[in-house]
């Protein structure tokens, strides 16, 4: 068992409300156990966001497209810390400030590994400068790619395989925004004490 899936997340009802903790392996053993998750989705000037191509080693939809950046914060971590950590982890990328644009609740099973993902994810929007530098860790990422997310939404339709199944909630989220329901943190978020040069060391994810 690698590392971060001994670490802790934040068990949810359907509401969003916190009632406990439970390992990131535990979560994630079928049937599965709601827990709260995020999912960010960098987006540039012309309105492209960034895909990432999930790493084979992963445990759960390895080799997959996904969004930017996935994870989950530890029991009492804010979604802006939490998020920002993984942004540094997976993408090499420095903070930056997310806004939340809908709630995202979804259950899928992995073919592949016999994991699931039952998740309470809160879709978080950050906005992306090209002259911004990324890095990212090939433990985590194959592949990097920019793309139109109306057209992606299209091409989900069409090779759903390709993409990890929680991506067209996700896009549809930052697509058509929805006002933050119980659990959220606010429409803007930024990581306390945290500056463009501050470096996420912790690890934890999806």
């Amino acid at each position: 068992m690698t590392s971060r899936e001994k670490h802790l997340v934040e068990l949810v009802d359907e509401t969003g409300t916190a009632h406990g903790e439970t390992t990131v392996a535990a979560a994630h053993q079928a049937p599965g156990q709601l827990h709260r998750a995020f999912s960010v989705l960098l987006v540039n000037p012309d309105g492209q966001v960034l895909l990432q191509r999930r790493a084979a080693v992963k445990t759960r939809f390895p080799l997959r497209w996904a969004n930017s950046c996935c994870g989950h914060p530890q029991p009492g971590e804010s979604l802006a810390e939490a998020a920002n950590r993984r942004l540094g982890e997976e993408l090499g990328a420095g903070p930056v400030e997310l806004t939340e644009v809908g709630i995202y609740v979804y259950y899928a099973e992995d073919p592949a590994t016999g994991r699931v993902e039952f998740e309470y994810d809160h879709v978080l929007r950050g906005e992306f400068l090209p002259s911004a530098p990324l890095l990212p860790d090939p433990d985590e990422v194959a592949e990097l790619r920019w793309a139109d997310p109306t057209a992606l939404e299209a091409e989900l339709k069409v090779d759903p395989r390709s993409y990890a199944p929680w991506l067209g909630g996700v896009v549809n989220r930052l697509l058509r925004p929805s006002e933050p329901r119980s659990g959220a943190t606010g429409p803007a978020m930024t990581p306390p004490g945290s500056s463009a040069n501050d470096t996420a060391e912790r690890s934890g994810g999806r």
